[in-house]
């Protein structure tokens, strides 16, 4: 029994007030746990089963995890079988620590962001030029933009101009990109157990990009089997071209992964404005075609 609970209570002093404070557990909670702790220590196994039930509870429903009436419910199940010293030890705790004070929520509402009104990228540059950190800070976010060759749109456009899969030993596999974004038949082959990555690259014109990211779902005789989601980055405006690779994969491998498969790819931005959509198959094989 005592090695239980020294466990127990290395956990909860493991668990530093920071991390509870993130989770809206509060400062008071995290010192209500550590003192049901240290008086659960020398009690006996059913007080040692509620300590690790009341623990689990509190921080999966100050995660979002669990309702207010699941721990009420645990509480009335506790109090039929424990003392009822325990459970209004556990009660309090729950209505001290469990919920975001009155305080907590005035500071959340102070603290949200309000979004001014959207500028085009000229706007953006060519306001402040009187503060010159300013504008030093800007030239160095912008990099090698021109903006007198910048559209006066509020509306990021991108282009994807080439893709391609990179294998190790392998030349890069150039992939057309048809300009309905719909590829007819086959759009390539890849080997069982290969590792392959892909590569892009892109422009950006008008405005700045904000959060553009590639997803990729695959299918298999209709049922999804795999996703993928990169977020890219956010980019400036300029005449240069911009190259991503997604991490490294793995093709699955064995007669059952080998087949054809159904995929979409899409390019997107924070404001979920798509610039790009594939629909297209592929084939997985034992060797390269």
């Amino acid at each position: 029994m005592i090695m239980i609970t020294s466990l127990h209570l290395a956990i909860v002093r493991f668990i530093n007030t920071d991390i509870l404070r993130r989770l809206h557990f509060g400062v008071v909670g995290y010192n209500k746990l550590l003192a049901l702790t240290n008086k659960l220590k020398s009690n006996d196994g059913n007080n040692i089963y509620l300590l690790t039930l009341t623990v689990c509870y509190i921080l999966f429903q100050s995660m979002g995890f669990v309702e207010k009436m699941d721990i009420e419910k645990c509480e009335a199940y506790s109090e039929a079988e424990d003392s009822n010293e325990v459970v209004s030890i556990n009660r309090n705790m729950s209505e001290c620590s469990l919920y975001v004070t009155e305080d907590d929520d005035d500071e959340d509402v102070q603290g949200k962001i309000q979004i001014g009104p959207r500028r085009t990228l000229k706007e953006q540059y060519e306001a402040d030029k009187d503060d010159e950190s300013l504008m030093r800070w800007k030239e160095q976010l912008l990099g090698a933009v021109d903006i007198n060759s910048v559209a006066e749109t509020l509306d990021p456009e991108v282009k994807i101009l080439s893709l391609a899969i990179v294998s190790p030993g392998r030349e890069d596999l150039l992939l057309r990109i048809p300009d309905n974004g719909k590829v007819k038949g086959t759009w390539f082959t890849l080997k069982e157990g290969s590792r392959y990555s892909i590569k892009f690259t892109f422009q950006v014109h008008n405005n700045i990009v904000s959060g553009l990211k590639y997803t990729n779902t695959v299918w298999k005789t209709g049922v999804k089997v795999d996703k993928t989601k990169e977020m890219i980055g956010t980019f400036s405006p300029q005449q240069e071209l911009y190259t991503h690779i997604i991490p490294e994969d793995t093709t699955p491998s064995g007669i059952l992964a080998r087949g054809s498969y159904s995929a979409k790819t899409k390019f997107l931005d924070d404001d979920n404005k798509c610039y790009l959509e594939l629909n297209y198959t592929f084939d997985i094989r034992k060797d390269w075609k």
